[in-house]
């Protein structure tokens, strides 16, 4: 379980690489979100309690459709795309905490100049997918758990709330070393049923007397 268990690697490096240097040449428009922001965005789908077609996803995450140079490269592309959102969801479905292209620890910087704060962004790019539906099941609960991410991605710093949460180092260093837990927690609140209390057994009354009413 994830409490033992060393933190599950979604792509292997070679895949890693080869979409890192897809992702940052001229054949993706340059408002698309690079391979730390892919990563976060594609976990965000796994946990997702809807399935987002493909069709919508890729458009959002590229910005349009990429220049691939063949049908060959597309399909290693958006493979390599699909395996880490799957292999996330095998993890979680598992247990097990996905690994982060980042080390825990912002480091006296501002989150949103860190891969945390990209991460974080393209995470939260994720839910706005389906910002309806991660927020019909229990709205606050959702909020509470999707907190430190959107406090770290810097997406909403002009919000007071969400800036004082990061304003102090050691609060933001606290937010981020959450991340990988709240990843799963999230994911089981799609997943899990919540238990319903027992219901309280209705006593027994007593047996009247045949005839209904007792002698006095």
């Amino acid at each position: 379980m994830s409490e033992t268990s060393p933190p599950m690697p979604l792509l292997d490096d070679e895949a890693l690489d080869t979409l890192d240097d897809f992702l940052a040449s001229d054949k993706v428009d340059p408002e698309a979100l690079d391979l730390i922001g892919t990563h976060g965005f594609l976990v965000a789908l796994a946990i997702a309690p809807i399935e987002t077609p493909a069709t919508t996803w890729i458009a959002e995450l590229f910005h349009g459709d990429p220049q691939f140079a063949d049908a060959a490269q597309r399909e290693q592309i958006l493979g390599f795309c699909e395996t880490l959102k799957q292999n996330a969801i095998e993890a979680l479905e598992h247990g097990h905490l996905p690994e982060l292209p980042f080390d825990l620890e912002l480091g006296d910087i501002a989150p949103e100049e860190t891969p945390i704060g990209d991460w974080c962004a393209g995470f939260m790019e994720g839910v706005f997918l389906n910002e309806v539906a991660w927020f019909e099941h229990d709205e606050a609960r959702v909020a509470e758990l999707l907190l430190p991410f959107m406090a770290l991605s810097g997406l909403f710093d002009d919000e007071p709330d969400m800036h004082e949460l990061i304003a102090d180092s050691t609060r933001a260093e606290a937010l981020v070393k959450q991340l990988p837990e709240l990843i799963l927690d999230l994911y089981l609140h799609y997943r899990v049923p919540e238990e319903k209390p027992k219901p309280t057994p209705r006593k027994k009354k007593p047996a009247g007397r045949p005839g209904g009413k007792g002698r006095r």
